[in-house]
């Protein structure tokens, strides 16, 4: 008997415990604490980037939506040293899908090389960006993995996603939240690509599709 009062007593304490701590959410799309998306920075912030001339941002403003960080290398490769290409990449970039990302979009990332582009690919595919973490938090420092965070992302699952989730691909604030949701469930990426497509160009759509998959 007491036996059972001890169990009962060990269970509420544990689900005390669990109500008490605060939710533990993973947005699939890496925090930034300095790098910004080069899709959504605004003219005045890639003016401010070292080795950006009015010119090269002109072009950035242009060109874009890039559909990878490819696009961006291919349009700067050509004025910019590789040493300066790190600066900018630096401040600006765009995220690299964790599943599909080829090796030499990994390697564009500053300070990463061979080593950590293996460890990036060992742990394929990736479920959550909370994975993410948890793996490569075993070969690097918390303020490194915090900066590497901010390069990559895990799509999200469109029937699935929690707000957090979908607030944190660039670009997307309270209104577009609210039309990601309205159209659930979504039978297809068809499906997205017309409903948001009401609200936004075609290149925006293809933008935001990046970070997004129907499961």
């Amino acid at each position: 008997m007491r036996r059972h009062r001890f169990h009962r007593a060990l269970l509420a304490l544990l689900i005390g415990l669990a109500v008490s701590l605060p939710s533990v959410t993973d947005a699939q799309v890496g925090k930034s604490v300095g790098v910004m998306d080069a899709n959504v920075a605004s003219e005045k912030d890639l003016l401010a980037v070292p080795h950006l001339t009015p010119a090269l941002v002109k072009q950035i403003v242009e060109k874009r939506p890039f559909s990878s960080v490819l696009e961006l290398n291919a349009l700067l490769s050509p004025t910019l040293s590789k040493e300066q290409l790190t600066a900018v990449y630096g401040k600006i970039f765009v995220h690299i899908n964790l599943n599909s990302a080829s090796k030499e979009e990994i390697l564009l990332i500053p300070g990463v090389g061979n080593r950590m582009l293996h460890e990036f690919e060992e742990y394929r595919p990736y479920k959550a960006l909370a994975q993410f973490h948890r793996e490569i938090a075993k070969y690097v420092k918390p303020d490194e993995l915090a900066r590497l965070e901010q390069y990559v992302f895990v799509p999200i699952n469109l029937n699935t996603a929690t707000d957090e989730d979908i607030l944190s691909i660039p670009g997307v604030g309270n209104r577009m939240l609210h039309e990601f949701k309205e159209y659930r469930p979504y039978k297809g990426i068809e499906q997205f690509r017309r409903e948001i497509g009401k609200y936004v160009n075609k290149a925006e759509v293809a933008r935001m599709e990046r970070f997004v998959t129907v499961n």
